[in-house]
């Protein structure tokens, strides 16, 4: 990354059917970094990462966005930020951005169903889920999912994780 932040990040493991790595903590954490130095985020941040299994991650779709199926990722934010103006104001040392909930059930399965490392798979849906905590939304409009496709395009190639370039004209024009 260009610039030394403070970050920390809180891991939390629910699941047992993926065991989690130091390797896979730190890929996380540099998805994390990534997001906040595209962004231009300097403010010290927090954020919350929790590994669940499918049965895990339905039952929050369902408890909080009313959606009965299992999901990829889901999103927390502690703050409604549109990502436009000033970065939110920190009372304290730090500021908590929100909370990152990851089925690594699914993200086995879409990795091997989009023909992609797990790896590659995880740091995706983190990144994407950073830029929910951010204020980008993608169902919001047309508009809105085209320049979150062209920012998490931008951060997975600043991650040396970019897709192939049909994957990527798919990603940008869907």
């Amino acid at each position: 990354m260009s610039r030394k932040m403070k970050l920390k990040v809180d891991f939390d493991n629910t699941q047992e059917k993926y065991p989690i790595t130091y390797k896979m903590k730190m890929l996380v954490r540099r998805a994390i970094e990534a997001t906040l130095d595209e962004e231009q985020y300097e403010n010290p941040c927090e954020v919350s990462v929790t590994f669940v299994d499918n049965e895990g991650i339905h039952a929050l779709n369902l408890q909080y966005r009313g959606v009965d199926r299992p999901t990829d990722v889901l999103s927390f934010p502690l703050f409604d930020y549109d990502g436009t103006s000033e970065e939110p104001p920190v009372d304290e040392w730090i500021g908590i951005l929100g909370d990152i909930v990851l089925s690594l059930e699914q993200t086995a399965r879409q990795a091997e169903e989009f023909g992609h490392s797990f790896e590659r798979e995880l740091a995706f849906l983190c990144v994407h889920s950073m830029l929910h905590l951010l204020g980008y939304d993608h169902e919001t409009g047309e508009e809105d999912e085209l320049e979150m496709r062209r920012k998490q395009t931008r951060i997975m190639e600043r991650l040396g994780l970019s897709v192939h370039a049909e994957e990527t004209k798919g990603e940008e024009h869907a």
